[in-house]
């Protein structure tokens, strides 16, 4: 992958493409004809998810308007009810939430969702950014099906306001809030762009890479540099092919709601998911500042194998076992051994879903570099004669995975170890 090329894809994607939009139908087709000029042939599949379009979001408190928008496919409201700033999540706190609007910081978890629910709350208002960054734009997002699903179907109307106008909020002492949404719901179609290099096995190594953005981002590192890392293995790989074993390469939609991309994948393809040996995931790499890292979700012999080859080859990375916030772990979710890479580093200098997630903070260099390395990896894992990592995941891994996936409450997996 040259850096040329890295610079024109960075160039030709930076602009918000959210799932379930034009915009991201516009990526999907744009990395489809990047895999059509590798040589290899693609496919564009979709998949449904709950959403709607959003017609009005408006939230006032004793009358003084604040800048939101809508949870698409939360539902209509008209609501005016006092509010709370549930700052513990813990049993007593819950019971205070009745017939009232309840402001969340940070990410909405369906277990906060199920508890306000159940314990009566009229409405959900979920914060976003930074009070130290300049922008001061509300986030905008899908409520999850399976949210709506954890409370038993229960649909609480849902905003989103910056953290900024929040803290204005909670100080100023604000009796009253009033919300009001009103939306068409619809299904919504969401994309993965598959494409794939047969191999002399009836098996595959699967690489993924989510290239959805947020409603408030251009989505460059997080991750169109993904992206163009499966890209780059794709170019390598097709150099060797026939390789020993297949590669099925998935630019998954729908991650930065759901993991929707790669939920919807493995269903599409679920007869065949015996025969996928391991996922390779890329999720942000190449900044200019930060350091590499491999979060293997498999047994502890991969973490320890990677580690090896980078100290073979002079790579610095750090290899450990844990589950990743990415399309990584709905494939460890099905028994399939997965590593994520990532260039992570600290919020001094890069920030993501946001509008600073730009080139800016990007080294082409960097980025050729990292592609280089994991393009290396993937192509020992396709032509080993047999793929070294067993097909299986440890226990601890699976209730990790349990509590990522928010089937099971943290503090119930802690009491069973």
């Amino acid at each position: 992958m040259d850096i040329k090329k890295i610079k024109r894809i960075l160039k030709d994607t930076a602009f918000p493409h959210v799932s379930g939009t034009p915009e991201e139908l516009k990526v999907a087709q744009y990395l489809a004809e990047e895999c059509r000029a590798l040589g290899v042939e693609p496919k564009i599949e979709g998949f449904q998810v709950a959403g709607g379009e959003i017609q009005l979001a408006m939230l006032t408190a004793d009358g003084k308007e604040i800048p939101c928008n809508g949870y698409m496919a939360s539902g209509n409201a008209d609501i005016t009810a006092p509010f709370i700033h549930l700052r513990e999540k813990d049993k007593a706190s819950f019971t205070q939430v009745k017939d009232k609007i309840v402001i969340l910081d940070g990410w909405l978890e369906a277990f906060d969702y199920k508890d306000i629910a159940e314990n009566g709350a009229l409405g959900f208002i979920i914060t976003n950014g930074n009070v130290n960054f300049k922008d001061s734009s509300p986030d905008k997002r899908y409520l999850a099906e399976r949210i709506v699903e954890s409370a038993d179907g229960k649909k609480l109307p849902g905003m989103q306001i910056h953290v900024k106008d929040a803290a204005k909020l909670v100080k100023s002492g604000a009796k009253e809030l009033h919300m009001v949404l009103k939306q068409k719901e619809f299904p919504v179609t969401m994309r993965n762009v598959t494409a794939e290099i047969p191999g002399k096995r009836d098996e595959w190594i699967v690489c993924t890479a989510h290239f959805d953005s947020t409603y408030l981002s251009k989505g460059t590192w997080d991750n169109m540099t993904g992206c163009i890392a499966l890209l780059g293995i794709m170019e390598e790989l097709k150099k060797t092919a026939p390789n020993n074993y297949g590669v099925r390469f998935v630019f998954c939609g729908g991650e930065e709601e759901d993991l929707y991309g790669s939920k919807n994948y493995l269903e599409m393809h679920k007869d065949e998911i015996d025969k996928m040996v391991l996922d390779i995931n890329v999720d942000m790499i190449g900044e200019t500042m930060g350091s590499f890292e491999a979060c293997c979700t498999a047994e502890e012999k991969l973490s320890h194998y990677l580690s090896y080859l980078a100290m073979e080859i002079g790579w610095g990375m750090k290899a450990y076992d844990e589950v990743y916030s990415s399309d990584s772990t709905p494939f460890a979710d099905k028994g399939i051994p997965a590593v994520t890479f990532a260039r992570m580093c600290s919020g001094q200098y890069a920030s993501f879903h946001n509008c600073y997630d730009t080139e800016a903070i990007l080294s082409p260099q960097q980025i050729q570099k990292d592609v280089e390395f994991i393009a290396w990896f993937a192509d020992r894992m396709a032509n080993a004669v047999k793929c070294p990592v067993d097909r299986k995941i440890p226990k601890k891994l699976k209730k990790k995975i349990d509590v990522y996936l928010e089937r099971v409450r943290k503090e119930d997996a802690d009491e069973d170890e």
